[in-house]
């Protein structure tokens, strides 16, 4: 084996120690993009639907938004912001979380434990709360049996795959195929402790293989680290989301997740099912006690959005969600279609394709990101779709029109 491929198995594809080569790909479908007007849009909002550009009022309906359940634009959550600012005097107090934080957070730390049973551990972005215990997880500190394999599935979101170099430090790090539970399996029956990492819905479309990771857990005492930021209050009774509303917590899972999708609100979150680990987090994991927490007015708007979670209102948005993904499966279907998640992708093989596809889109008033290489494989590039509750069916009906027609022409 060379040098090369133990870079490519313990840190993966995507790790910085390839960038080069990824960056001279990338680059040029990236200007394309850019030289299309696709990239930093500046806009006004007239509703979740309508955004304007503040240099030529052009309107367009933006089709890639991570807000799936319309919550950020829900006026109990903006009064929420507002009166937490009010209450507080201030917008954040600037020092470290594990010496002093303001009332706020403990209040809403303690009713997002009580929302999704589990204890919650807040930080200032989902990335910040990963950062701060993917480490601690590899070196044997969140778990017993010492320190820990870190199997990364290959698609895992950026923020984990970041934290490999790290994790490298403490214990051995693998680059699993993409939901290979064989593979995973065959790593657990040579190592005795070990950590999968992976996303629970993927923000490329498709989910984890849930069942069979439980069996292994059941099995081998795997532990599970899951980033389900793409389902958190699409699913559950309480918003629990794909995993935690399938999963009995326990000493070997956590999950994390952002509260800016379809929580709608901001800042990050993890669910813990070992409780006693709050205290160690708040100590030793890094950016979750530093001085750049979520902020008061985060905080006021999550606790109007977790009343929301309360209330059936939730259901109501959820399966207005769900109808709105089963008709666009109706409308063009994917791969991922009949799966229940908001996430598609709309696949034509190359990156400038997609870019001129996603550009003509948005000239017609639709801006759907055109992903490629490195965010998707070699040969999968497309256009990804996020769906939301509160898009109309007619609206839906218009895009999936030009979608077939530029695919077909371009």
């Amino acid at each position: 084996m060379t040098q090369t491929d133990v870079q490519q198995q313990v840190l993966g594809p995507h790790h910085y120690r390839n960038s080069e080569k990824m960056v001279r790909t990338a680059d040029p479908v990236w200007q394309a993009a850019a030289d299309h007007g696709l990239i930093g849009i500046e806009v006004g909002v007239e509703s979740s639907n309508d955004f304007v550009v503040s240099e030529s009022d052009h309107k367009f309906t933006n089709m890639c938004s991570c807000a799936y359940l319309g919550i950020n634009y829900h006026p109990a959550v903006i009064d929420g912001a507002i009166e937490a600012l009010r209450e507080a005097g201030t917008t954040r107090l600037a020092n470290s979380t594990t010496r002093i934080r303001h009332r706020l957070l403990g209040r809403l730390e303690e009713e997002l434990s009580d929302l999704f049973d589990a204890q919650a551990v807040l930080g200032q972005s989902c990335s910040s709360v990963t950062a701060g215990i993917l480490p601690l997880l590899a070196s044997g500190h969140l778990a017993p049996g010492g320190p820990r394999v870190m199997v990364f599935d290959r698609f895992c979101h950026f923020c984990m795959t970041y934290v490999k170099p790290i994790c490298a430090d403490e214990s051995l790090v693998l680059t699993s195929p993409h939901n290979d539970l064989d593979y995973l399996e065959d790593v657990c029956r040579r190592y005795p402790n070990v950590a999968y990492i992976a996303d629970g819905v993927y923000s490329m479309g498709g989910a984890a293989a849930l069942e069979g990771l439980q069996e292994l857990q059941d099995r081998y005492g795997l532990f599970l680290f899951i980033d389900d930021s793409h389902s958190l209050s699409l699913m559950g009774e309480r918003g629990e989301g794909f995993v935690r509303s399938q999963l009995t917590m326990n000493e070997l899972t956590i999950i994390v997740a952002s509260l800016s999708k379809g929580f709608g609100t901001g800042g990050g979150l993890a669910m813990l099912g070992n409780p006693r680990l709050a205290g160690l987090l708040a100590r030793h994991g890094g950016p979750l006690g530093w001085s750049q927490d979520m902020g008061v007015a985060l905080a006021g708007a999550s606790l109007a959005s977790a009343a929301i979670h309360r209330s059936p209102e939730l259901g109501r948005l959820q399966r207005q969600l769900q109808a709105n993904v089963e008709y666009f499966d109706e409308l063009l279907p994917t791969s991922f279609s009949g799966n229940g998640l908001p996430v598609r992708r709309i696949t034509v093989g190359d990156g400038d394709q997609a870019v001129r596809i996603s550009a003509e889109l948005y000239r017609r008033g639709f801006y759907s990101s055109a992903v490629f290489f490195p965010i998707v494989p070699r040969g999968e590039a497309g256009i990804r779709i996020m769906l939301r509750s509160d898009i109309s069916h007619e609206r839906l009906a218009t895009f999936a029109d030009h979608v077939r027609e530029l695919t077909a022409t371009l």
